[in-house]
């Protein structure tokens, strides 16, 4: 029988494991230390200069840090990250998600596989649907980097087309289950055959843990992005296969343009409404 699917957030707080769930998902987030850095003329914290000498072939999977929680993301481009959009929403009080985006200023992409990162960057504009601030429809964005992370590795998302049925993926991430004994790193999740395909998600049974909320799900034997992780069923064990769902991207091409536009020096407030969203 199928559990309860939640979002895959990690909440950066001792005792915290998850967030407020979505239909029957659930969303995974985990906590993550912060990098040594000096304050510049804002009282912000600076990025260090990043050591792309460290970088693997693997590195285009990163950690995204908002405020108390952290998600993954995919390095897309130079300078553009791909994630999903719950994890960039703001919360209110009671942590609950609401209709507005983090500030770029507090969000952060972690370069690196551990715990300690061996480097980070700034994030200048979030480009994500108007819906999706809690998951569901639209959970998808993609950042702008204050920098291009010349020499890290990229992977290719898949625009033309929607994941078919039969193909089977696995998703990419820095969860942590509750029962796991190793400490926060990137990794590969056990994945599976695509058994449904949606108008704007598609589904299949994958292992997914805390954190793990948009990371990549590739095309078994590539780095092809099919789909952003967005939530499932998880039981604290990251060896259970349960229920999980993925944003399609091929739906939210209007998404990357403006990244990409924004990303070349037009302003964000040039950009056309990005549509798609269910009508309220």
């Amino acid at each position: 029988m199928i559990g309860r699917l939640t979002l895959a957030l990690a909440v950066l707080a001792v005792g915290s494991s998850g967030c407020s769930g979505l239909r029957s998902f659930r969303v995974a987030s985990e906590p993550a230390p912060r990098p040594a850095a000096g304050p510049d003329h804002d009282g912000r914290l600076e990025p260090p200069e990043i050591p792309f000498a460290l970088a693997r072939d693997d590195d285009f999977v990163v950690r995204v840090v908002v405020a108390s929680t952290s998600c993954s993301g995919t390095l897309i481009d130079e300078d553009q990250v791909l994630t999903a959009h719950h994890c960039v929403s703001q919360r209110d009080k009671y942590g609950d998600f609401t209709e507005k985006n983090a500030r770029p200023r507090d969000i952060r992409v972690e370069l690196g596989g551990d715990y300690l990162p061996w480097g980070d960057v700034g994030v200048r504009a979030v480009v994500a649907p108007p819906c999706g601030h809690a998951a569901g429809e639209g959970d998808i964005a993609v950042l702008v980097l204050e920098r291009k992370l010349i020499g890290v590795a990229t992977a290719k998302p898949r625009l033309d087309a929607a994941p078919s049925l039969g193909e089977h993926a696995s998703p990419v991430g820095f969860g942590r289950c509750a029962l796991s004994g190793e400490a926060i790193s990137r990794r590969r999740r056990s994945g599976g055959t695509i058994d449904r395909v949606l108008d704007s998600r598609f589904r299949l049974d994958a292992s997914i843990c805390p954190g793990d909320s948009g990371g990549p799900i590739l095309a078994d034997g590539s780095k092809e992005v099919l789909g952003v992780i967005s939530a499932a069923v998880m039981d604290g064990s990251e060896s259970t296969l349960g229920r999980a769902e993925f944003t399609r991207l091929d739906r939210w091409r209007a998404v990357f343009a403006s990244a990409k536009a924004i990303a070349e020096g037009q302003s964000a407030s040039e950009q056309p409404p990005i549509g798609g969203c269910p009508a309220r």
